[in-house]
């Protein structure tokens, strides 16, 4: 199926189509958010967020939530490639214009750049899919065209309960399977809960992989998201075999896992690399308000959940009910209500020049995808794309040929470029 929407200033629709949402997860109880009228090039001088927050906690700093909107001036295309998956998890670009596509219940697929749909690649472990679990995220090595290495996460089932565990295997010539599938690392201790497993897995420039652990929810273990000894809420960086990458913060320190990269996070579906200063940026589910983007400095505590902008889903405060501490980051960004953020990915290449450098976000509750502009690592605009597809937005990506790729929970995959 295609479908031709413009967005940005064109403001003709092509043709128009609806869907319902497939999935009610926690953290999306909110409804879509609005967006600005079209046809304005100038910014508008308030927020894209309408609605009123949950909480009436203070921003920390100006423009640390509801920054003023931004709109994008170049006319916008979005086309659906295939409307055929099944709540689709993650996705990565392969060097020919394929992706590598992972969905929730444990399939993996191969989708070409014009929408088909491979057979199911197998050789894929067996995932525990039951509540936020699944076949989760996954990137392709940067040598990909040589040795043809794949990484994922994924929630596993042990006898002593579920973990997330980071698994790699080598996509046979025929695209058919993984060879040689081994498991290289699992964020201990297991837990019986199927909630919050975070979870993206990036390279970074060094070669190795960095790797988001979620708190796994429940509020007797997602206190260890401030222990470093606990793989629990936590970013990990290892090496391609599973090893604690050299010049991790807690090396050698006493009683501390020496693969944590940082500490103190909820529920983390976003990782990307800024393209110009090689900084790390995470997005994180809050509970409701709250949700976050981060600036990643190495040992460095993101507070959660001693302090937080949201509130619990019973609307009681959390812990203290405070915002700050000594100790304790900030967030450059949050939401509140929230948008519930998962993929992102930073855009470069000319295609779209204003879009140069941008974080680009998918939303779930929000029904959108985000578009932040940073600039000093603040943000200073937001704009809400393809609001009006009705779809809860799970991953993003820009493609080799520059174009941005997203798929939805409804299925779908779309690419997003200018006309």
């Amino acid at each position: 199926m295609k479908n031709y929407i413009l967005i940005g200033i064109a403001s003709t629709l092509l043709l128009a189509f609806s869907c319902s949402k497939k999935r009610n997860e926690p953290d999306t109880t909110n409804p879509p958010g609005t967006t600005n009228p079209p046809g304005t090039t100038n910014p508008p001088s308030s927020s894209v967020e309408t609605n009123p927050p949950n909480s009436s906690y203070r921003p920390a700093f100006e423009g640390q939530t509801r920054v003023n909107a931004v709109r994008t001036t170049t006319a916008i295309q979005s086309r659906v490639l295939t409307s055929s998956l099944t709540a689709p998890w993650g996705i990565a670009a392969l060097p020919d214009g394929r992706f590598l596509v992972t969905e929730k219940a444990g399939t993996m697929w191969i989708v070409s750049a014009e929408g088909q749909v491979s057979a199911a690649v197998s050789g894929i472990p067996a995932v525990n899919s039951a509540g936020q679990g699944g076949l989760l995220g996954l990137c392709v090595d940067p040598a990909f065209a040589t040795n043809r290495m794949v990484y994922w996460s994924y929630s596993e089932r042990l006898p002593e309960g579920n973990v997330l565990a980071v698994a790699k295997g080598r996509l046979a010539a025929n695209d058919a399977s993984m060879e040689n599938v081994t498991v290289i690392y699992r964020a201990t201790p297991a837990y019986a809960g199927t909630n919050q497993y975070g979870s993206r897995v990036i390279f970074d420039r060094n070669g190795n992989l960095v790797v988001s652990s979620g708190d796994r929810s429940d509020p007797g273990i997602r206190v260890q998201a401030q222990s470093v000894s606990s793989g629990i809420g936590k970013i990990i960086r290892i090496t391609t075999d599973g090893q604690p990458a050299a010049g991790n913060p807690f090396v050698g320190q006493a009683n501390a896992r020496p693969e944590v990269y940082s500490l103190g996070h909820r529920n983390q579906h976003g990782l990307a690399f800024h393209p110009v200063t090689g900084n790390l940026w995470e997005g994180e589910l809050g509970p409701r308000g709250g949700d976050e983007i981060n600036l990643i400095r190495p040992g460095a505590n993101y507070g959660w959940p001693v302090i937080t902008y949201g509130i619990d889903y019973s609307g009681q405060p959390i812990g203290n009910a405070i915002q700050q501490q000594t100790g304790m980051e900030q967030p450059v960004y949050y939401w509140d209500p929230v948008v519930s953020p998962s993929g992102m990915t930073f855009y470069r290449g000319n295609r779209i020049p204003e879009w140069e450098n941008n974080l680009f976000v998918a939303a779930l509750s929000g029904m959108h995808i985000v578009r932040l502009v940073i600039a000093d690592n603040r943000v200073t605009g937001e704009e809400r794309l393809l609001a009006s597809e009705g779809q809860r937005f799970r991953d993003i990506i820009q493609g080799n040929d520059n174009a941005l790729y997203a798929i939805t929970d409804g299925g779908r995959l779309y690419r997003i470029d200018r006309q």
